[in-house]
């Protein structure tokens, strides 16, 4: 069977059984959420302009390896195994779902996500990473990137996952290039998750219209 027909592109065993590490907030690191091989046929098939910012997932994904893991992302069962796993009834309606294609050097400030998303986690889709930049951290307050909870290469199938709270701050050191991730955020209700991909949309049109970012 080829990598693009593999039902077991997320590996949710090991999900079920990574630890939910509670203090300064809820969050999980994984490598290996999507194993090694779908990660680099997902990385391989990753979709869209390659310009910076925030783009919608295509609804209508092309059967290959990055479409097989997008379904499977939007899945009912993978919204429960994040339900589950942080404790909260979230609905699939609820969930958007973007990607990231590369970085500007000037992204990546400490933030915490804004109050219409209740759940986020990035999925990394980069063969490898040699970069001291570009590393996620997740931190305990909103002034210095060096006060540091875990940092998080993005590496191609690994997993970062937090439930956003008024101090869920992250940020990275500045990158510019290639960095690909798949980003999904339950949103409080599905007319948010509409609205945002709305707003993501008209975004996106600009920039592949004008090539900024």
């Amino acid at each position: 069977m080829s990598l693009d027909l593999l039902p077991d592109a997320i590996d949710y065993e090991a999900f079920a059984a990574a630890p939910l590490v509670r203090e300064p907030f809820d969050h999980l690191v994984l490598p290996g959420f999507v194993p090694h091989d779908a990660a680099l046929a997902a990385a391989m098939a990753f979709p869209g302009p390659d310009v910076p910012g925030v783009l919608p997932a295509p609804n209508d994904p092309p059967h290959d390896a990055f479409g097989n893991l997008l379904r499977l992302l939007r899945s009912p069962r993978t919204t429960a195994a994040f339900g589950d796993k942080f404790g909260l009834h979230l609905d699939p309606a609820t969930l958007m779902v973007t990607l990231r294609s590369r970085t500007r050097w000037e992204d990546g400030q400490i933030h915490t996500d804004s109050t219409t998303k209740v759940v986020t986690a990035l999925i990394y889709l980069n063969a490898d990473w040699s970069s001291a930049g570009g590393r996620l951290r997740l931190l305990r307050g909103p002034h210095d990137l060096d006060d540091t909870i875990a940092e998080v290469p993005p590496i191609a199938g690994t997993l970062i996952a937090f439930r956003r709270t008024e101090n869920s701050w992250h940020g990275h050191h500045p990158f510019e290039g290639v960095r690909r991730s798949i980003m999904l955020n339950w949103m409080v209700d599905a007319a948010a998750a509409r609205r945002e991909l709305r707003r993501h949309a008209l975004t996106a049109g600009l920039k592949t219209l004008f090539h900024f970012g």
